[in-house]
Formats: C-alpha cells, structure tokens, sequence
C-alpha cells in the first residue's frame, strides 16, 4: 500500500467514526477564530473556551481589540499561559488588521504568517475553516498519528505539511485534521494507545505489538 492509499483509507475510515469534523475552538468569526488559535498555543482547546467569553464580551470587536491595555487583556488570558507574549500579539495583531487589512482576515497562509503571533498551523486552521481552502492544520495529535501511520516521516511542523499536502486529497485534508484531533484524544493517544481497538490498526505502520 502507497502513503497515498493508506492516506486515503485513513481518511475514509476516521469519516466514518467522526462524521462532523468540526474544530474544538468556539467562535463566531473569523477574528475570533484567530484570537482563540492564537491562545490555544500550549494551552487545550478546551481551557480556550472558558476564557474567550469573557474575552470577547470585553472586546467584541477587532477594532477594540487594537485598542486595548495589553495588561487588561493578559489579565483575561492568564489561565491560559504565555499571557504575557499572548495578549501582546492579540493587540498588535487587531492593529495591524484594522491598519493594513482593512479589519479583513487574509485567506491565505502567506499573509496570515505576517501577522504577530500566527504560525502555519494557526494560518492553515483560518484558511481552511474560515475560507474552505484545502489546508493541513499540524498540530501534535496530526503529527502524532501520521507518523505512526507513516504517512510522513518527520516532527518537523513544516515537513509534515508539506509531506501530508503531497498525499491528501485537497477538499478532505482540513476535516482530516480535526478528525485527528478527535482520534487522538479517544484512541490513538500520546502515551498508551488503544491499537486493539483502533479503525485504522491494519494500515498503522507502528501498531503496539
């Protein structure tokens, strides 16, 4: 079996366990979509979303954002970590989207890098989710789980975007990536694995024996 044929299968099964595959982070925007990515670096998902309400009923808008008291921010964010370097990035990155973007959120990873703060992985969740782009969001559970299934064989972030995007059929790579996320979480975890009860066992290139 190919990396693309396995690639394949892969994404036809985890389809049929998760058919939603939906992001974990709450927002209703693609601004919010982007702060809420932004806090989630080193942080769950779902600690995010206990403090973005809060966040956003103080700063609804991008515009207000820009605006506001890095200190009040990182008090808001604190629970999530890095608060500091986080809710200075949050400010600069409204500013400069008001300033240069005209408040619009680039659709394409290239531009979004630009932004303080956002790195290819935060990039590719916006483009694919805010814009339906064919994206390959690489967080630890992707790369995780595709270098067991040996679909690349790399850490390296970059490397294994570049590696899944060469295998994957466009329009399934970006639900692909949330439907890891799910599968990382309930069977295919960091330290013990549930290979008895995996989906994906027979094509797993490092099954626990």
């Amino acid at each position: 079996m190919t990396k693309k044929q396995r690639a394949a299968a892969a994404v036809e099964r985890l389809k049929a366990v998760y058919p939603e595959a939906i992001c974990s982070l709450t927002y209703t925007s693609a601004w919010q979509l982007l702060v809420a990515t932004r806090l989630s670096a080193q942080c769950t998902d779902a600690r995010v979303n206990l403090v973005t309400p809060a966040l956003f009923a103080r700063y609804p808008t991008m515009q207000e954002m820009a605006e506001a008291d890095v200190e009040e921010v990182g008090r808001l964010i604190y629970s999530c970590g890095f608060y500091k370097t986080k809710s200075k990035d949050l400010v600069e990155m409204s500013r400069i989207l008001c300033e240069q973007y005209g408040g619009v959120i680039p659709d394409t990873v290239e531009e979004l890098i630009k932004l303080p703060g956002v790195g290819r992985k935060t990039a590719n969740l916006v483009v694919g989710d805010i814009y339906g782009k064919p994206a390959v969001v690489t967080d630890t559970h992707c790369i995780r789980i595709t270098n067991r299934l040996g679909l690349v064989d790399t850490n390296v972030p970059v490397k294994v975007e570049m590696q899944l995007r060469a295998i994957l059929p466009p329009a399934e790579s970006n639900d692909f990536c949330h439907r890891l996320v799910l599968f990382g979480r309930d069977t295919c975890t960091a330290r013990s694995p549930k290979c008895d009860a995996c989906s994906l066992a027979d094509i797993c290139k490092n099954k626990a024996k």
